[in-house]
């Protein structure tokens, strides 16, 4: 495997394998990412046997690092008990699909503390709900929890690097619990990776923050509104805001030792090769 594999979110609607698989080699991924189910909905599907096995016997022949983002309506933190119920059935689908298909992490968005309530009481339920389901994660070939923050969006509970120190407080560090650093949603919210030494600083108040080894996975995305603007709009790479010299400064840090990068910016299928090869130019040779 390459030192960062460089890579993307592909769309898999018709076949993980068949469809998901050959987007990703037309584009040039080296890892890849996936949903296991409707991003914007509760259903668990079973999925399709045939095509998780031949997902994970192809990432497998291929040496390609596969990767689930679990849906977005999961909030651990959120005031509605239905929410936070069916949040727990969505994670553990994404959980043991991963496990299914041989994949390495389950991103999931930090949060919110909804309701007006204080953050505490969030972070509470973030260990009552949440930390089972790590607890349930036994076996070797089980995935890490990835946490992403956001961009700093209402009562967002994890959006600054240092978010995520009362976040792993209230999962006890567990050894299955990693980091997906989004660079569109830390710079948007106020982490200025732009700026010559942006991206070191970052990283390291990162490592400062949770302890090494905890960043697992970066999700590479420029930003079209500026630093500090709390807005998750993503643009292609050295397109936005952050610009490429802050990706080329990511390749140096000691903490993206290994650590794959995705992609989940605009342009089809077209700009994502754009955005690869571009990435693997600022990466170097490995």
């Amino acid at each position: 495997m390459v030192r960062n594999p460089v890579g993307g979110h592909v769309p898999v609607a018709g076949g993980l394998a068949s469809v998901g698989l050959t987007y990703a080699r037309e584009m040039g991924a080296e890892v890849v990412q996936v949903f296991v189910a409707n991003p914007r909905g509760w259903a668990t599907p079973a999925g399709n046997p045939a095509q998780d096995e031949r997902f994970r016997e192809e990432c497998a022949r291929e040496d390609i690092p596969a990767y689930v983002h679990a849906p977005y309506l999961i909030n651990f933190g959120s005031h509605t008990a239905a929410t936070v119920e069916r949040s727990v059935e969505s994670l553990r689908h994404s959980l043991r699909r991963a496990r299914r298909i041989g994949a390495l992490g389950v991103v999931v968005h930090t949060g919110s503390a909804t309701g007006g309530r204080p953050r505490e009481a969030a972070y509470a339920q973030i260990s009552e709900y949440m930390l089972p389901l790590l607890d349930e994660l036994t076996h070797d070939d089980d995935p890490f929890l990835l946490l992403e923050s956001t961009a700093g969006q209402g009562s967002s509970l994890c959006s600054l690097a240092e978010d995520f120190g009362p976040y792993f407080d209230a999962l006890d560090h567990h050894p299955k619990l990693g980091i997906c650093l989004d660079t569109c949603h830390i710079f948007a919210a106020g982490h200025d990776l732009a700026e010559p030494g942006g991206t070191k600083l970052t990283l390291d108040l990162l490592v400062d923050t949770v302890g090494e080894g905890r960043l697992k996975l970066v999700h590479a995305n420029d930003s079209k509104e500026g630093v500090g603007a709390h807005k998750d709009r993503h643009a292609n790479v050295g397109q936005g805001h952050i610009g490429r010299d802050a990706f080329a400064e990511l390749f140096t840090h000691p903490a993206m030792d290994g650590v794959p990068l995705v992609i989940e910016t605009p342009g089809g299928k077209e700009g994502h090769a754009a955005d690869v090869a571009l990435l693997k130019e600022l990466r170097g040779p490995q």
